[in-house]
């Protein structure tokens, strides 16, 4: 998996700041060293996404997955205790 440059609350500030038109957003690529498209893939990824909505967003994965590896698991023992009732 690539490693990302950038936490996502500095994307979101990164484009708040474009948002804020003090800067073309070419100007603004070039000063933190990304390309236009990345900026867009973030502006997609983010749109008017606060950076406190990126905290609670990135909590709620962590979350998420917690619970999914929760439900694989007790998936797994129903099936484990299925097959031991067919057994006998």
């Amino acid at each position: 998996m690539k490693k990302k440059r950038f936490s996502e609350e500095k994307m979101v500030s990164i484009l708040r700041e474009a948002d804020a038109g003090n800067k073309t957003i070419v100007d603004l690529c070039r000063t933190y060293g990304i390309s236009d498209v990345t900026f867009y893939a973030w502006r997609r990824k983010f749109g008017q996404m606060s950076e406190t909505a990126v905290k609670r967003w990135r909590e709620l994965e962590k979350h998420n997955v917690r619970l999914k590896r929760l439900l694989a698991e007790r998936d797994l023992e129903v099936d484990i205790l299925k097959e031991l009732i067919q057994k006998k």
